[in-house]
């Protein structure tokens, strides 16, 4: 960090093995993006539940070029929880950061599509012919949604995730309809 780790308390008394482990946490942010520029971190205990005990929250901003990244107030009993919390989200939003920064967009594959040539529901398995003309295996337990197996029927459109099994391809989630 360009700018020294700026850490606060409020509602609080300072507390050394507090600020120690911010030190160490604030640190390893580095690692998930490593243009960061300053952070400011805030610290406090909350007044409004006092028959619950205390409750603690933490604030911490963090500056990269030309942005400035906030993770909102998260809130817990134990201070060291809250902490956790709340550097666990600095954490995603830094590599998240990061990714935009690179240009590199998650993306969804589509699941391939096919439809039920044979269905077995007394044996619990069927066949899925694919869009390019192979067969795949599925089982009862690899249909998904609210459907009743017994009532698959021949020719039902399916989207489905291929996987090797121990004898071939199968299907792992089947989804009736097309997604």
């Amino acid at each position: 960090m360009k700018v020294p780790l700026q850490v606060k308390f409020r509602n609080m008394p300072h507390s050394a093995a507090i600020e120690a482990k911010i030190n160490e946490r604030s640190t390893k942010l580095e690692r998930f993006y490593e243009r960061i520029m300053g952070c400011r971190i805030v610290i406090e205990k909350i007044q409004r539940r006092h028959h619950r005990g205390n409750l603690y929250g933490v604030r911490i901003d963090i500056t990269v070029p030309g942005k400035e990244l906030a993770i909102s107030r998260q809130e817990n009993e134990d201070v060291y929880i809250a902490l956790q919390g709340a550097f666990d989200a600095a954490t995603r939003l830094l590599e998240e950061h990061g990714r935009r920064q690179r240009g590199v967009i998650k993306s969804h594959f589509e699941s391939p599509v096919g439809r039920i040539v044979r269905v077995f529901p007394d044996s619990n398995f069927g066949f899925i012919r694919t869009a390019d003309d192979r067969e795949i295996y599925f089982h009862r337990n690899s249909v998904i949604g609210a459907v009743d197996f017994s009532q698959l029927k021949d020719g039902t459109p399916v989207s489905f995730i291929e996987e090797q099994g121990n004898e071939g391809p199968q299907a792992a989630r089947v989804a009736i309809g097309r997604r």
